[in-house]
């Protein structure tokens, strides 16, 4: 907190980074929107002024307008003056918006085949995508009946990931031995009530539980057990199935039902990541992940990053962040049942691992104060849940366990991934690393864990690059320049026509780009728009990617200047994190015994590129292990085993968080990385010797 520079009477939370003054709600403006700031894509300033929350209601007509959405034939109605993005999103067609509808990022791109729209002036659209009917989704407005053909471009696209189904179990597959999940199922046979034994029937059930080793002295019912006991006991001579939810002091019988009537017991593992959401349907007596489905968290909508997300539940309200995100899960858990000819009553176990933001947000749980210094969180370890209190599909009484996490900003997400990497029961000194949307690292063993968030913000997942995008059909993932011409040689995933690049191709052609001479060591580049591989865009240079001619697109697919910078600034704070870290127990990177990457990104990363730009150190090359979605990992071994459940709050409470917000050797180290591969050339000789050669 701090006092507004123009109302000095006024407290204020609101810190504007770029000039480190404090702003009230009466001032919240940013001063610089034209200039760069590499504190833009978190600072809610930006933002808020931006999105212009303060603005009147757009005025609605009783006449409500019809829209068709392409492909598909998705009808819907609504008010006069709704925008294409609110439109598409009540369609459940969730477009790629990472700026949160302000305009800004240009990839809400949409095609108007008919009808009347009003819209708002862009300098992202060029004439000719104006001339065939383009339009920006979060800047049209509805004014008549619309036909809307969203691009193959603009429509979010299924992830790619890794272990699903069958792949899954065999990765999985021996992890957990003896299953003991939450929700306990017992089949029993009862004794006949006769005039000499006259105990009420769920005296009867609770005494026949004991007798079969079932703890009962803290055991209790809810009034739907009590009234369908009677006719359950009864339909298959008092041979019944009991349900019973295992708490951390007691239990609850949660469903009673004749034992020829009982159905397969599911369980439902999710990763609740800020970009995509990843399920497992598991069967809760073999183990087997079943069927697994994922998908991008629509929530995305609302920004790129927690921090948006956070103003966006503070200014539009928790219950819409909550609402999408559980829509996102039921919608995914649905499409995995489909091919088991199974329910979702059938599911009775869930473990749920996501960063501390995104949990709060999904349980309707007030996440303000997670962005407000000193960054404390609601709630860090989540007694049992039931499915039915907070709106996922599931048997109404299935038990949710979420996975504790130690901070406002290393989460359960996190925990998941120790216990599944296992390397804090070891000796060995292991660098972890979660790459995706958030930048969390944890440095340890088996005596200490230390973890620390940085900052790394959304470029590596494709938020806040003109042509960026997720690891989707189409994506460049892997890419090559020729030496001499700077000529492009590139693979997209599936092999499909390009359509954008994602976090690995980018890595990959900043490494390129350094390594060839198109890059200076300040990101800058050393050749000018006479370059036939280079062009001017929004008054900066950019390299070109791929021609408009070869595609499916109707512009070029380039890299700026921009781009260059919000991709140095992610790497920077990433490698300047492993650096305190180690500073901070006298260590340096020699002493690394493992370094454990994890997350979908971490997948496709070319581990030499990575090194080449300062993404990563520069050490052995045998120390680095990728461990592929730690984090969903981490939620099955949870959901199948109350060990691991007990065993994933000891490493939450044992984690010693260190903030580098306020810590001026971190941004010491994140400003000496903002170079390529780094200032110091030492800490990186490999590359150096790459360099020269």
């Amino acid at each position: 907190m701090g006092n507004c520079i123009n109302h000095p009477e006024i407290q204020t939370s609101y810190l504007c980074m770029k000039h480190n003054i404090y702003l009230c709600d009466k001032c919240l403006e940013c001063r610089d929107p034209d200039i760069y700031c590499k504190f833009r894509s978190s600072c809610p300033i930006h933002f808020i002024s931006t999105k212009d929350f303060e603005s009147k209601p757009v005025e609605t007509q009783s006449k409500e307008f019809s829209i068709v959405f392409q492909p598909g034939d998705v009808k819907i109605s609504v008010p006069k003056g709704t925008n294409l993005l609110e439109a598409s999103k009540k369609a459940d067609l969730y477009v790629n918006a990472s700026c949160n509808g302000k305009g800004s990022c240009g990839k809400c791109k949409v095609i108007i085949e008919s009808g009347a729209v009003k819209r708002n002036k862009t300098s992202l659209l060029s004439d000719k995508e104006k001339g065939k009917g383009y339009a920006l989704a979060c800047q049209t407005h509805v004014t008549g009946n619309l036909v809307i053909k969203i691009p193959e471009e603009t429509l979010e696209k299924k992830l790619q990931t890794a272990g699903m189904g069958e792949e899954a179990t065999k990765k999985l597959s021996g992890l957990v031995v003896d299953i003991d999940p939450m929700v306990k199922k017992y089949t029993i046979q009862l004794e006949p009530p006769t005039m000499e034994d006259t105990i009420s029937d769920l005296e009867r059930l609770k005494r026949n539980l004991k007798q079969g080793g079932c703890d009962t002295s803290k055991m209790s019912s809810g009034i739907r057990v009590m009234r369908q006991l009677a006719k359950a006991v009864r339909d298959d001579n008092w041979k019944v199935t009991v349900s019973v939810l295992q708490k951390k002091c007691s239990s609850e019988i949660v469903d009673v039902r004749p034992a020829s009537k009982d159905d397969r017991s599911l369980g439902m593992a999710v990763d609740l990541g800020t970009t995509s959401i990843v399920v497992y349907i598991v069967d809760m007596q073999t183990g087997e992940v079943l069927s697994a489905a994922s998908g991008h968290n629509s929530q995305a909508s609302c920004g790129d990053d927690v921090i948006n997300r956070i103003v966006c539940s503070e200014k539009e309200g928790i219950k819409k962040l909550q609402k999408m995100a559980l829509s996102t899960i039921n919608n995914l858990s649905q499409r995995a049942l489909e091919s088991l000819a199974q329910t979702h009553k059938n599911i009775e176990n869930i473990t749920i691992s996501g960063n501390t933001t995104m949990v709060h947000l999904l349980l309707g749980i007030d996440a303000r104060y997670i962005r407000r210094e000193p960054y404390i969180p609601t709630i860090t370890e989540f007694p049992i849940i039931k499915a039915g209190h907070i709106g996922l599909k599931a048997a109404h009484y299935a038990g949710v366990f979420v996975m504790p996490g130690p901070a406002g900003y290393v989460g359960g997400d996190i925990v998941s991934g120790i216990l599944y990497t296992g390397f804090h029961n070891t000796n060995d000194l292991t660098l972890f690393i979660d790459v995706g949307t958030n930048g969390e690292i944890v440095l340890g063993n088996n005596e200490f864990l230390m973890t620390a968030a940085c900052s790394a913000g959304p470029a590596f997942e494709g938020g806040g690059i003109r042509w960026g995008m997720r690891a989707e059909t189409g994506a460049i993932e892997k890419i090559l320049l020729d030496p001499e011409t700077f000529e492009p040689e590139y693979e997209t995933i599936e092999g499909k026509t390009a359509r954008g690049i994602c976090g690995s191709g980018m890595i990959d052609l900043l490494s390129e780009m350094h390594m060839k001479g198109v890059l200076g060591q300040d990101g800058r580049f050393r050749i000018d728009s006479s370059h036939p591989r280079m062009t001017i865009f929004n008054n900066e240079l950019a390299f070109i990617i791929e021609f408009a001619k070869n595609i499916d697109t109707e512009e070029d697919i380039i890299f700026t200047e921009s781009d260059i910078k919000s991709l140095t600034l992610s790497k920077a704070a990433v490698y300047g994190g492993f650096t305190v870290l180690l500073e901070e127990i006298g260590m340096n990177f020699s002493m690394v015994s493992q370094m454990i990457i994890t997350g979908g990104f971490g997948q496709y990363l070319d581990i030499e590129k990575a090194i080449s730009i300062g993404l990563l150190p520069d050490i052995e090359r045998g120390k680095f292990k990728y461990m592929g979605n730690s984090s969903i990992a981490g939620a099955y071994m949870a959901l199948l085993s109350n060990t691991y459940r007990q065993q994933s709050i000891q490493i939450s409470n044992s984690m010693t968080y260190v903030d580098f917000s306020s810590n001026t050797r971190f941004m010491e180290e994140f400003t000496k990385a903002q170079f390529l591969p780094h200032t110091d050339s030492k800490l990186f000789p490999s590359v150096t010797r790459s360099y020269l050669n």
